[in-house]
């Protein structure tokens, strides 16, 4: 992980994409509390970012922080810049900082391919395992959901099957989990939203 404070080209690139009007705060729930007039600022200025950014420039991102590595997961959800979906599946499997994982579902979910859905069987895989790791598993498991509904797939069925991993890393938890269908909704209205902001891209794309 690079470490911004001794970073130059981190810094440059902070400066440029993470932080302008707090850009890595709202993404995420906090973009549906904006007012209409700040909602249609912050998704052209998005995607004026996700468009200038290089695909060097996203890796070295990817390196950073949460900050980081949760702006860089929404550009390229953004862009659909698939190319970097196993980079992404690879960081939510890490699970080496809090904050972003939501970005890297959002992300997945945008792909929504055959490639995204073992990604994130395989964090269900191993995180619902460890009942003592409050992480991302409900999230990750309505991303799930979702991408079985785009695809008309059915992976998350082995994991909410009644005894199943769902339900034994549920037993064995002192506090209660989100449920994954409700975190199903929520992507579904972030991709609705990353969608939005990839219409404005697009047009950068073409020039109009």
């Amino acid at each position: 992980m690079r470490d911004i404070r001794s970073d130059p080209e981190l810094q440059d690139l902070v400066r440029r994409f993470v932080t302008p009007d707090r850009r890595y705060l709202r993404l995420g729930g906090s973009v549906f509390r904006l007012s209409p007039v700040e909602r249609s600022a912050f998704v052209r200025d998005l995607a004026q970012a996700a468009y200038e950014i290089t695909p060097a420039e996203l890796s070295v991102l990817f390196e950073g922080g949460w900050r980081e590595r949760k702006t860089a997961a929404w550009m390229v959800a953004v862009a659909h810049r698939s190319e970097f979906r196993e980079l992404i599946g690879r960081l939510l499997l890490a699970s080496e900082g809090p904050y972003a994982g939501a970005a890297y579902c959002v992300a997945l979910a945008k792909f929504s391919t055959a490639a995204d859905a073992e990604l994130l069987s395989a964090y269900l895989d191993h995180y619902l395992l460890r009942p003592d790791l409050d992480y991302d598993q409900a999230i990750v498991l309505g991303t799930l959901l979702y991408v079985d509904e785009m695809l008309g797939s059915e992976y998350a069925a082995r994991f909410l099957a009644p005894g199943g991993p769902w339900d034994r890393w549920l037993e064995v938890r002192a506090v209660a989990a989100l449920d994954p269908h409700n975190c199903q909704q929520a992507v579904q209205q972030l991709c609705a939203f990353a969608d939005e902001t990839a219409e404005v891209f697009a047009s950068l794309d073409s020039g109009s």
